[in-house]
């Protein structure tokens, strides 16, 4: 098959090209590089440096696509609040250039890469897919409009839509940027370092976290799964673990005492997301297969960075 995946030089678009090209597909791959890296991508993924809303640039990279992974975003709920009209703008309004070329090339399928973090609060758990919504940030927000976006005019232009709810997905290679980086390769880089942790709220807040190889598989099937036009789909590993638990798992595995500073002040959001993933099992076939410690043992072997601070 002939894919495009924008956002494909980020963490989980890089990975996914790679994976679809070691599998034999035709793959290209446009990202701006505001967060991504296009020199770890696969020598046979073809790379453009481009803005997911540039509609003619676009129409050029869909010329015989069947199947775009729309991955481009901005990702960071912290920075959305602080950068709201940056967030809707690439978030939704990449999205809406994205279809419209989609439209006009008479591409047949895309696939979204949504988030988990659009349910917000919720009383019951695990969430499924037919929660309530409560989006309480500009991320948040801003991944729910976009999911509307492709749905809305995938049903008005004969596109087959499939929105991914993918939780929180960690991995080797995720960016670790100055400020707001993501948990597991910050708390990582905290216990490695022998400093201290840094924890927004008490530490009992928790979190899905699925591995990166696990999300590519999922993508993968949701290209050529039947049956699921207008889906959505939760991606998580279906197990939750709060802060604490997973400094613990981290200091288990480092053989490290990592020191923990507390910031009560600061807002931890939602108090527990786990995602209930009966769909993804039945419409995808798919299961996650590697459990937190594995992933976080995976990092160690696999992250140059790391190993570097583990010698």
């Amino acid at each position: 098959m002939n894919f495009l995946i924008t956002g494909g030089a980020g963490f989980i678009g890089a990975a996914l090209a790679n994976q679809l090209v070691r599998a034999g597909h035709s793959v290209r791959a446009l990202d701006d590089l505001s967060a991504g890296d296009n020199a770890g991508l696969d020598a046979r993924v073809l790379f453009t440096r481009g803005d997911v809303r540039d509609v003619p640039k676009l129409w050029g990279l869909l010329r015989g696509v069947d199947c775009v992974y729309h991955l481009a975003a901005r990702v960071s709920v912290p920075e959305s609040v602080l950068y709201p009209v940056e967030y809707n703008a690439v978030n939704v309004g990449g999205t809406v250039a994205l279809m419209t070329a989609m439209r006009d090339a008479g591409v047949r399928r895309v696939i979204l890469a949504s988030s988990g973090a659009a349910y917000g609060e919720q009383t019951a758990q695990p969430v499924c897919e037919n929660a309530v919504m409560h989006p309480t940030t500009p991320y948040a927000v801003s991944k729910l409009a976009a999911e509307y976006y492709v749905h809305a005019i995938g049903a008005l232009s004969n596109i087959e839509s499939v929105a991914l709810r993918i939780f929180n997905a960690y991995g080797p290679q995720q960016q670790l940027p100055p400020s707001h980086a993501p948990v597991i390769p910050r708390f990582l880089q905290a216990a490695l370092s022998g400093g201290s942790l840094v924890i927004f709220g008490d530490g009992k807040q928790s979190r899905d976290f699925v591995y990166l190889d696990d999300v590519v598989t999922a993508l993968e099937r949701a290209a050529t799964a039947q049956n699921i036009n207008r889906a959505i789909i939760n991606i998580g590993s279906g197990a939750d673990v709060t802060m604490d638990q997973l400094v613990d798992t981290i200091d288990a595995l480092l053989q490290t005492q990592t020191h923990r500073l507390y910031n009560q002040e600061a807002s931890a959001g939602v108090s527990r997301l786990v995602a209930d993933i009966s769909l993804a099992q039945k419409l995808l076939d798919w299961t996650p297969q590697i459990s937190l410690r594995q992933g976080l043992a995976q990092i160690l072997e696999r992250d140059a960075r790391f190993q570097l601070a583990a010698s």
